[in-house]
């Protein structure tokens, strides 16, 4: 199964909330399963279900370690829209 995820990062320590942020996106673009779109709003991520979801939860976890207190907002929708991001 494919799934489409948008993903912002909201950090709400008193850190560099830019590169709290860029540290979460070049973990993510890592693994070479998962296609990832950034922009100044979000990141999508396109790949198989379980790529995706393994990779979030591993990047989700060292976030909160790394920079504390953390509000994701996803959006997850079954099916890789990439296509349609793309254009």
């Amino acid at each position: 199964m494919q799934l489409s995820v948008e993903i912002s990062k909201y950090p709400l320590v008193e850190v560099d909330f830019v590169t709290a942020i860029q540290n979460f996106i070049d973990r993510i673009n890592q693994y070479d399963d998962i296609r990832v779109v950034t922009n100044v709003m979000s990141t999508q991520l396109f790949g198989d279900y379980d790529v995706v979801m393994n990779a979030l939860t591993t990047e989700l976890k060292t976030s909160f370690e790394k920079y504390g207190t953390t509000v994701f907002a996803c959006k997850f929708i079954p099916g890789n829209l990439y296509e349609k991001y793309a254009d």
